[in-house]
């Protein structure tokens, strides 16, 4: 059942990717980043502050509180994966290997270990722009 709140929230993400696609006109580049330097990271600009960690180029980041983020990146699929793992794992947490689900453009990925109890869900859709939003929160799954 926990499966297909996972395949449903993936779901949810990409319509609501290309909703913005569609209602921003769909350009060729990526959204330009926020002027606030408290909610955004451009790859040597303002840190965020924030419980999980994001990559170093992270931009238009909206933090949702202490439970959910969501930001931009122009790294790969396989390189955010990657950076994910890396940081998690030398944290000491798990990847629940049954829940990561990998598709051309998709992925989600969920990690055990964090001291709240709640598991690390990551979750990323590729804009077609050569950009792509990761969403990072932590859940009861």
């Amino acid at each position: 059942m926990k499966k297909y709140h996972i395949f449903a929230a993936i779901l949810i993400l990409v319509l609501a990717s290309l909703a913005c696609q569609a209602l921003g006109g769909g350009s060729d580049t990526a959204p330009a980043p926020s002027s606030n330097p408290e909610s955004e990271n451009n790859g040597g600009g303002a840190k965020v502050d924030t419980a999980f960690p994001v990559t170093e180029d992270a931009y238009n980041v909206t933090d949702f509180g202490e439970d959910s983020i969501v930001y931009y990146t122009k790294m790969s699929m396989n390189d955010v994966m990657k950076f994910y793992r890396d940081e998690y794992t030398s944290m000491g947490y798990k990847e629940r290997e049954i829940l990561t689900v990998v598709s051309d453009t998709t992925f989600s990925m969920v990690f055990d270990g964090d001291p709240s109890g709640k598991a690390v869900v990551i979750q990323s859709v590729d804009l077609g722009d050569g950009s792509r939003t990761v969403s990072i929160r932590f859940e009861d799954v």
